[in-house]
């Protein structure tokens, strides 16, 4: 008999702990999807197994920051690709100056703390090559860093990238006094960091300053962990003719064209323009381009802003992002947090994009609207009609002049956004959800 009652003890507790023990929350994209395990990784990447460490002032590369040493920290780079690999290091206490540089297979970058590598802002140093800028394939300059192709690249260490970006910004303004139609292209600046083709990326720990253009650009790359980064540019003292309102212009943090699974985590951003922005290309036939394409599994969290133009943009140059997720961030000064970008000569889609847990002051928080500069219509008969939808913005604590910040259009449909557990301070108090079809609201204040 008591075998009996142990065992039937035994069988109840363990069916009891079946039914108490709830499922674990799965982590789902916008979508519905499960978000994959690699997202679930910010643990940073240990140096000592990225291979061999090239010193370079052990390597030949001179110790003095005012002598320009391209050729001879290239040459280590593609010694170290050919030597099977390993991790070119700046090491503490040193500055380097040095023009356009390419990161070979195998080969890494540590820029240690206290040290920095240093780009020469000199224009006739950077080859002009067939490269992506602006949503388009084209012949523009190279960047400071490059790297096409590579498989496992990381950029490490806790010391300074600094593209010395001054001489640059203060030409462009220069010359949009002469011409205020002079687009980006026109003035004539490089990237800080350029990376193409790459998978298996990691860029942790740096700080990446002063970049004269866009700070960090990512062409079809996938599975990228950007970590702990700090990202700056000067927003006011820049300009010309006495005028120094401005800030480093076009200075980007993080753009990325063509690109999945992307995490960004526990970065700190403030630029001149937009924080994290999703391009792909232009144009009336831009979707019929080979080299175009979407962007999708996307993640921002646990990061903060400073002063940006959007914490998370979509478009100008943009075809079709899915599947993006904004949480977790804190915002300060920011003009926009969530902006996207209708450009009328272009089909654009962008869909299953979900902000949550987000808190700050900021001028706009959702902005929808036409984006019109420097585009040209083209004659399509059957151009796609631009849409964006299934938007949730949910549990966010926020203070903005203008939070609802939406325009129509019959060039795009805005249709599906929901808008649960916010609570809103709102100078302007604009929200009005019947302009957008099918708009759920939830527990949302507005003061």
């Amino acid at each position: 008999m008591n075998r009996l009652l142990i065992l039937f003890f035994s069988l109840f507790t363990f069916s009891f702990s079946l039914i108490a023990k709830p499922k674990a929350k799965v982590d789902l994209w916008p979508d519905g999807t499960p978000i994959d395990a690699w997202f679930q990784n910010t643990k940073k990447s240990d140096t000592s197994m990225l291979g061999r460490k090239y010193v370079l002032t052990e390597c030949g590369v001179k110790a003095d920051s005012t002598l320009l040493q391209t050729q001879a920290i290239q040459a280590v780079i593609d010694r170290a690709s050919q030597e099977g690999g390993g991790l070119i290091v700046v090491p503490r206490g040193t500055t380097l100056l040095s023009a356009a540089l390419f990161f070979k297979p195998g080969t890494n970058l540590c820029v240690e703390e206290g040290a920095k590598l240093k780009a020469i802002d000199e224009i006739k140093y950077y080859p002009v090559l067939e490269t992506r800028i602006e949503g388009e394939t084209r012949k523009y300059f190279s960047a400071f860093i490059n790297a096409d192709g590579l498989d496992g690249f990381t950029i490490c260490g806790g010391g300074t990238i600094d593209g010395q970006g001054l001489r640059f910004w203060e030409e462009f303004w220069v010359r949009r006094v002469f011409n205020p139609q002079c687009t980006n292209v026109d003035a004539m600046r490089y990237r800080l960091v350029y990376l193409s083709n790459c998978k298996n990326v990691t860029v942790q720990d740096v700080r990446l300053v002063n970049s004269p253009f866009w700070t960090n650009h990512l062409y079809r790359c996938d599975h990228v962990r950007y970590l702990s980064c700090y990202i700056y540019s000067p927003t006011s003292g820049i300009g010309a003719y006495g005028d120094t309102s401005h800030g480093g212009p076009s200075t980007d943090a993080i753009d990325l064209d063509v690109c999945h699974d992307v995490l960004i985590d526990d970065c700190y951003m403030s630029v001149n323009d937009d924080a994290v922005v999703l391009k792909g290309g232009k144009g009336t036939w831009a979707d019929q381009k080979p080299e175009n394409g979407p962007n999708s599994h996307i993640i921002v969290q646990n990061c903060r802003y400073g002063v940006v133009h959007g914490c998370l943009t979509i478009g100008s140059e943009s075809l079709h992002s899915s599947n993006i997720i904004l949480r977790n961030i804190t915002f300060s000064k920011a003009q926009r947090v969530l902006w996207l970008k209708m450009r009328p000569d272009t089909p654009q889609h962008y869909e299953n994009i979900r902000l949550e847990n987000l808190s700050g002051t900021c001028n706009s928080f959702l902005v929808v609207k036409p984006w019109t500069q420097f585009y040209t219509p083209g004659d399509r008969p059957d151009m796609p009609v631009s849409k964006a939808h299934n938007v949730t913005i949910q549990g966010v604590d926020v203070e903005s002049n203008n939070f609802f910040d939406v325009s129509l259009s019959d060039k795009y449909q805005l249709y599906d956004f929901t808008f649960t557990d916010n609570k809103v301070k709102d100078k302007k108090k604009a929200f009005d959800p019947q302009l957008i079809e099918q708009t759920t609201v939830r527990n949302m204040t507005i003061e």
